[in-house]
């Protein structure tokens, strides 16, 4: 059996390229269905270096889940939400705090 670890370390580098092939994705869309974003997956990259006795800042583990500095993906890809996007994170918000809340959130 392969170390459990080698599977998670390829599954998240096959989700970071799929993120990094679908820049059209936006980040609140992503809140919107699943709860968290790129900009999650870049905290709780930051906060695992960090259980493990690694220096990693938030923005070096932004850098690391967008393949670039985030202000300059920022630019190329990210679109203004619309109210329709903004009134669905409302809702998607309050979820995602309850289900954190009761310790099963990121």
């Amino acid at each position: 059996m392969v170390d459990r670890t080698v599977v998670e370390a390829a599954v998240l580098r096959r989700l970071l390229a799929h993120l990094d092939a679908r820049p059209d994705v936006q980040n609140i869309d992503l809140m919107n269905l699943a709860g968290f974003c790129r900009n999650c997956l870049a905290k709780w990259y930051a906060a695992a270096a960090m259980e493990h006795g690694e220096s990693l800042t938030y923005e070096q583990a932004r850098e690391l889940v967008y393949g670039m500095p985030y202000d300059v993906w920022k630019s190329l890809h990210q679109t203004a939400a619309t109210p329709a996007q903004q009134a669905a994170f409302t809702q998607s918000a309050a979820a995602s705090l309850q289900h954190e809340q009761k310790g099963q959130g990121g």
